[in-house]
């Protein structure tokens, strides 16, 4: 076991070091921009990773270390336009100077952003490991089309893993192969493992639970606010834009690129030269001008990622092969959302807040709420169905796939406080993503970090709550060491979960709605018009799962099929951008 002071550490990659900091009097030791593969670049492009080769050379990471995604005022990577690099396939390490010989628990955080956008920059969890004595480490991962991607031109001259859609999951796991190997040396268990993450890091966690080579990589696992959604191979590549759903397959997204592509007969010998052409243009484009390409549609949606490959995901997708007991993995596994997971993009969309000025003109604009009816009724039904979908379903497929340990919850800590400008409490609430900083103890969120938590008794008891039940749940398997309530295993007969909240509204609960029930809720609102109603029944049943077109189509008896829910959607989106330039009121 190393010394407090010893900081410098050889890994496979080659020798990296760390500084010592303390909180509170606590020091821990913080290793940034280590490698664990190597840089994906030129012909690495769309490729699995490659294991760095063996050497005792002292790693000097590059100034930019995150991937390649559009920048975001407000998120973990600023800038103008694209940034990043295709060279971040790099992670960080937080330790406690520990001088036993124990090695501790290893918790793995796999950060959000939709698979498009995100940094390991963006998490510090340094206070998590000081005060509960574990080893956590943060990774990058490929985004967007260079994460995932599915052409002709890619797999059809590839093999093996290589033949992959999934390249952004292949990181993962490299990363967790370079972790087996190399954390003991930071102090940490490799054989106690537990992986983490939020949003998009928590579908990609779902992820690594069906693919077929993670079996002993992890051997916990925390879904914050994951979803299960994948396409085919065939929607991702949607030659011919046959998936109407798909508005960024590859194949348009080449058209776009190089318009020849679309005339290419593939099974010719021609066709085979000319997708040689095609896979050494796309790997040639600069990779900032390629996720251009992409960003430049994005109001149109839908771009795949996550991908049923074969390889990494099994066939028949992520949703189905989660109660495949072929795919079980021998782990414990806490699933759990928000209460008002939606209010992350309700609460800044135009169709339900507006700008006005609060006192005077001489001030920033506030914002306020159109309808508070109807926003409350529309985020409560969506926030509801993301757990039905995202929590409760999930879990019932691995209670069919065999797994025993499960747990779930609900975040229902609000406790914020309002500005002159805007009801923060009243427009957001247990947002999406509300839930990390009670694990970093950073709380940060955007602009309005401060009024979302605002420094309180409760705040410090919501902090404390998910630490130690992280943390013990990563050390025994367990959240329920130190909680003041047990918190009971779920099973799909009681639909039990624990609503996280401050101490006083600690308890545990149990699901008593199904979509069935929840949709006939919008069915009876006195909120909502025809056309809104089927607006919020097709968004609670194509997000967070694989869309499930034929329950919408039968919603009551067919009373939507009177409406062009596509087009309605985007005369909507078109309509606030004449009359504002964009749909979120930071636009």
């Amino acid at each position: 076991m190393r010394e407090p002071s010893n900081i410098l550490i050889q890994t496979s990659g080659g020798l990296v070091s760390g500084s010592e900091s303390s909180i509170g009097g606590k020091s821990f030791t913080t290793w940034l921009d280590i490698p664990y593969a190597q840089p994906p670049l030129n012909d690495l492009r769309w490729r699995a990773p490659r294991a760095l080769d063996q050497t005792s050379n002292r790693i000097i990471p590059p100034e930019v270390t995150f991937c390649v995604q559009e920048s975001s005022t407000y998120g973990a990577v600023q800038g103008d336009g694209i940034v990043g690099s295709e060279d971040c396939l790099y992670l960080d390490i937080r330790s406690p100077v520990n001088v036993s010989n124990e090695l501790l628990p290893v918790m793995v955080w796999i950060h959000g952003g939709g698979n498009v956008t995100g940094s390991k920059d963006y998490y510090d969890f340094s206070r998590l490991v000081v005060e509960e004595k574990v080893v956590v480490v943060s990774i990058n991962y490929r985004l967007g089309a260079l994460g995932w991607f599915t052409h002709p031109a890619i797999q059809k001259f590839q093999t093996g893993d290589d033949q992959s859609s999934n390249f952004g999951t292949l990181d993962i796991i490299q990363a967790l192969n370079w972790i087996k190997q190399n954390i003991d040396k930071f102090g940490g268990n490799s054989e106690n493992v537990t992986i983490f993450g939020e949003s998009a890091g928590g579908h990609n966690v779902l992820t690594l639970l069906v693919a077929p080579n993670t079996k002993g990589l992890f051997h916990k696992a925390i879904v914050q606010s994951g979803y299960t959604s994948s396409a085919s191979l065939e929607s991702a590549y949607n030659k011919h834009a046959l998936d109407p759903f798909v508005n960024r397959g590859s194949w348009q997204m080449t058209r776009n690129l190089f318009p020849y592509s679309q005339s290419i007969l593939f099974d010719s010998q021609e066709g085979r030269e000319q997708l040689s052409v095609i896979r050494n243009s796309l790997r040639a484009l600069d990779a900032r001008d390629f996720i251009g390409a992409y960003v430049e549609y994005r109001d149109e949606d839908y771009m795949p990622l996550t991908t049923s490959d074969g390889i990494v995901i099994p066939i028949e997708g992520l949703e189905k092969a989660l109660k495949n007991p072929k795919y079980k993995k021998d782990v414990s596994v806490i699933v759990g959302s928000t209460k008002d997971e939606l209010s992350f993009w309700l609460g800044t969309h135009r169709y339900f807040v507006e700008e006005y000025h609060p006192y005077t003109r001489l001030l920033p604009k506030g914002l306020r709420l159109k309808d508070k009816n109807l926003y409350k009724f529309w985020r409560k039904i969506r926030s509801h169905a993301w757990k039905l979908r995202g929590v409760d379903h999930v879990l019932n497929a691995l209670e069919i796939a065999g797994y025993k340990s499960l747990y779930a919850y609900r975040f229902d800590w609000d406790d914020q406080k309002s500005s002159m400008f805007a009801d923060i409490p009243e427009i957001m609430g247990a947002a999406h993503a509300t839930d990390v900083a009670f694990l970093t103890g950073r709380y940060i969120y955007g602009p309005i970090g401060s009024y979302m938590y605002p420094k309180s008794r409760s705040r410090d008891q919501m902090e404390r709550t998910m630490m130690m039940a992280w943390s013990d749940f990563a050390r025994f398997g367990s959240p329920n060491k130190r909680l003041p309530l047990n918190w009971e295993k779920y099973s799909q007969g009681r639909g039990d979960f624990l609503k996280l909240d401050k101490d006083e509204d600690l308890k545990m609960g149990s699901e008593t709605e199904t979509m069935d029930s929840l949709l006939k809720k919008v069915a009876d609102s006195v909120f909502l018009g025809p056309i809104q109603k089927c607006l919020l029944v097709w968004e609670s049943l194509v997000n967070i799962g694989d869309p499930d077109i034929n329950r919408y189509n039968v919603w009551e008896d067919g009373v939507c099929s009177a409406y062009d829910i596509t087009l309605e959607r985007k005369r909507i989106s078109a309509q606030l951008k004449r009359e504002h330039g964009g749909t979120s009121v930071f636009e």
